[in-house]
């Protein structure tokens, strides 16, 4: 497929996504636009097999602005044309990664969870659904849902964030018994600290193979600052930003989503 198929195939499928996410999104030349300043950005992916199958997408925050913040993720699929495959991987982003994106940017809880863990003092964690795909995925779901995975890597990732954020933390753990995966990125780089710290979990490794794919977004949480009270009047007590009131912690490795042909 020529690269400028490739990046209308993956445009297209960007748009479909979204809106299943309730986000309007058009193809604009180069970039998919969306509500406000967001957009969503594609590269070509370099790679032994030429990319196919592969996405590499940057959700950018506020376009138009040179240091705008952008979450790039790179994601993959499975199928049996490469159209197939982009569709998939395009799926499997917009499930883990957009998801996580829309929630922070709406901050409603219906596309992903709220979570602040005393292990990673200062920041605030967001992520959509959990991807799990393959051969009795619901051990592997159920054990997600029931440890807290993200406080046991806090020490290997905690020397990688840079504020305010967003810090993009991807992962990706699975396989089976023997043969393994384990994969932490931060902003897109293996940190191969918390990927060992990852490995090093009883997530359970059964004799066929299962995957999971997660996104975290991480940003830091600063307390509003109130406007100076009149003199005697009663001072409100202060207001901590970023999350509505009515965001109630449902788990953050809660929620997840089944795949029969989706990719990392």
């Amino acid at each position: 497929m020529r690269p400028q198929d490739r990046l209308a195939v993956i445009q297209r499928c960007v748009v479909r996504e979204m809106a299943r996410l309730g986000q309007v999104f058009r193809v604009d030349g180069e970039v998919v636009r969306g509500p406000g300043t967001t957009a969503v950005a594609v590269r070509e992916h370099l790679g032994d097999d030429g990319g196919a199958g592969h996405v590499d997408l940057g959700y950018v925050l506020q376009l138009g602005r040179s240091d705008a913040p952008v979450v790039w993720d790179c994601a993959a699929g499975l199928g049996k044309t490469e159209e197939e495959k982009l569709a998939n991987a395009v799926r499997m982003w917009a499930t883990t990664t957009a998801s996580a994106l829309v929630e922070l940017a709406e901050g409603g809880g219906r596309h992903g969870d709220h979570a602040d863990h005393p292990e990673l003092p200062g920041w605030h964690a967001v992520q959509g659904p959990a991807a799990v795909f393959g051969f009795g995925n619901e051990r592997l779901a159920g054990w997600l849902a029931e440890h807290r995975v993200l406080p046991a890597l806090a020490p290997a990732l905690l020397p990688e964030l840079a504020g305010p954020g967003p810090n993009g933390v991807k992962l990706f753990l699975g396989g089976k018994a023997g043969d393994d995966v384990a994969e932490v990125r931060v902003n897109g780089v293996v940190s191969e600290a918390a990927s060992a710290a990852l490995r090093s979990l009883d997530w359970p490794r059964g004799e066929r193979l299962c995957w999971a794919r997660l996104f975290v977004l991480l940003t830091t949480r600063e307390p509003a600052v109130p406007p100076p009270a009149p003199a005697g009047a009663a001072v409100p007590a202060p207001v901590r930003a970023s999350v509505p009131a009515a965001v109630r912690a449902r788990g953050l490795f809660g929620r997840w989503w089944q795949a029969r042909r989706a990719g990392r």
